[in-house]
């Protein structure tokens, strides 16, 4: 990144401190020492939004800004290219009211390519229309255009993990908070990628848990969230699921300076979920009927979520297309949503059962891939390809069968996928995840799989952010997964570590806009790096065409 990058971010940082930057380092004391739960509270008129802000799904002209006061209020959002706000546009958003959990967002269109953009936020009361709240201020770099005409080339780093505030390990002050992303923050990505489990709806908290070595850990907030206390089922339980993690200063901070892409994953609604799971013998949940939960799961994700999903071809829809210049292209996928039930996952056909990503979306990602002109292009996954996943003693969670053999169930569609790849040339796909709980890269190689007929691809797996650590999974032999690297809790050790065990994890992306190469690098809890992997671009089709 640029001298001249780094200097305005220094310049914002403490100037945020002096014009009300709620979420940086102008934080109110109370959120800012993170030593005591904050009061939410206007002063009787005007308005609050003491949780920060959010930045998503950038493109080159446009971005999503989104953020909360605590009462009904009407959204105003600032833009400027300069940290002094001398020339700003305003916007007037929508109101954020009750129907939505108070949150409200604005897709700011017309932005110029790669710049960096200022932006604040602010509320006006709707009863005095006059009163306003104090302004909640971010910052974000738009991407460079994509095409070989328009876009110029620039170095880019990203990010991606997943699991917030999982198996019951919320927010400890004495800790930090949650304070990996504070460590990503630090690298001054340009986006981050969360790749699902973005909140634990189905993992009721308790004050102190207990600690496999005996340490200390107190979750704070849940007087002011109580919600936290059982199993999400109404739609409040699950909006306040998403506010709790608000309370983080280390994550507004983080969302404040770094645009995010969400996805989701099965803890947004409850463990292993699809439209056919069964809740009969679960007695945490008096609603027993799973498409209630995840209705009103959906709506939360949607309204707490930086995401363009408004004027998607399909209602709800949460993959899409992120082109991100001329090197990259984004594509998330959504691999919960139109999945048949669990099974044994061993069907020999294709058919309902064996459906994962589903005909549409699979539809949609050949067709976005064969066109995509970009160098890499990422395929942004909630689950791994050849990992274990088990559903009980008897069903399959993620793709992998545990059959070691030809595809079958849910693999057929994974290697039809793969085979279409091969076939039109598509090169220099990388596929990244989280789900499991630990980080490894896993190297797929033909020359070692079951099914044959594809192209070796790397797949990178990081996480968790903030909630226990597991594995290390088996591999299925399926797709001829090799384990290049891998770092979970000690085998045959405690499981489900807290985050002071240190075993959280981070992947970051760099892209060489001179050479090319991609270097996928896995850092712990800290920042430090783990393991890196170079990769060197392929030369394939639309290299040096003019788009």
């Amino acid at each position: 990144m640029s001298d001249a990058f780094h200097r305005n971010r220094r310049v914002f940082l403490k100037r945020s401190a002096t014009v009300g930057g709620l979420a940086l380092t102008g934080l109110p004391d109370i959120l800012r020492a993170q030593q005591a739960p904050p009061v939410i509270a206007s002063d009787g008129v005007r308005p609050m939004a003491s949780w920060g802000l959010q930045i998503g799904d950038v493109l080159a002209d446009r971005a999503i800004v989104w953020s909360r006061p605590d009462k009904p209020a009407r959204m105003l959002v600032e833009w400027s290219l300069d940290e002094d706000f001398r020339n700003a546009i305003m916007l007037r958003g929508p109101y954020a009211l009750d129907t939505s959990d108070l949150t409200s967002r604005i897709d700011l269109a017309g932005l110029p390519a790669d710049e960096q953009i200022f932006v604040r936020v602010i509320y006006e009361d709707l009863d005095s229309g006059k009163a306003r709240s104090e302004p909640v201020s971010g910052r974000f770099r738009t991407a460079p255009r994509a095409g070989y005409r328009s876009g110029r080339r620039r170095d880019l780093r990203f990010l991606w993990s997943g699991d917030t505030a999982g198996q019951g390990w919320g927010i400890d002050l004495a800790f930090g908070g949650m304070k990996i992303y504070e460590a990503m923050r630090r690298t001054e990505p340009d986006f981050f990628i969360h790749s699902g489990d973005t909140i634990y709806a189905d993992g009721p908290m308790v004050e102190r848990p207990t600690t496999p070595d005996g340490s200390a850990w107190v979750n704070a907030f849940l007087d002011v969230v109580p919600e936290k206390l059982k199993v999400a089922e109404t739609l409040q339980e699950f909006h306040r699921n998403h506010l709790y993690n608000r309370y983080d200063a280390n994550v507004q901070r983080f969302s404040a300076e770094v645009p995010q892409i969400w996805q989701w994953d099965d803890h947004e609604v409850v463990n292993n979920w699809s439209d056919s799971k069964d809740l009969s013998e679960d007695a945490r949940y008096s609603e027993k009927r799973v498409q209630t939960l995840i209705a009103r799961a959906t709506k939360a994700f949607l309204d707490y979520a930086p995401m363009r999903w408004q004027d998607q071809e399909e209602s709800e829809r949460v993959y899409r297309h992120i082109p991100y210049g001329r090197d990259l292209d984004v594509f998330v996928i959504d691999m919960r949503s139109y999945r048949g039930p669990n099974t044994a996952n061993l069907q020999p056909e294709p058919g309902a059962e064996t459906e994962f990503l589903g005909r549409t979306q699979i539809d949609w990602l050949k067709r976005r891939l064969d066109e995509s002109r970009a160098t890499w292009k990422v395929i942004a996954a909630d689950m791994p390809i050849g990992l274990h996943v088990p559903d009980g003693s008897t069903r399959w969670e993620a793709i992998a069968n545990g059959n070691n053999g030809p595809a079958l169930g849910r693999e057929l569609e994974i290697a039809d996928l793969l085979r279409f790849m091969k076939r039109k040339h598509i090169c220099n796909v990388v596929w990244l995840t989280a789900d499991v709980h630990y980080c490894a890269a896993h190297y797929y190689d033909p020359g070692k799989a079951q099914f044959t007929d594809f192209d070796p691809f790397w797949e990178f797996v990081s996480g968790p952010l903030n909630a226990g650590s597991f594995g290390p999974n088996a591999l299925d032999a399926t797709f001829g997964p090799q384990v290049v690297f891998s770092k979970a809790p000690p085998a045959g050790g405690p499981v489900n570590l807290p985050p002071s065990a240190g075993l959280q994890f981070f992947g970051q992306v760099d892209i060489d806009a001179r050479s090319k190469d991609m270097v996928v690098a896995l850092k712990d809890i800290d920042g430090n790096e783990v393991f890196s992997q170079r990769l060197h671009a392929r030369p394939c089709k639309g290299w040096g065409r003019d788009d």
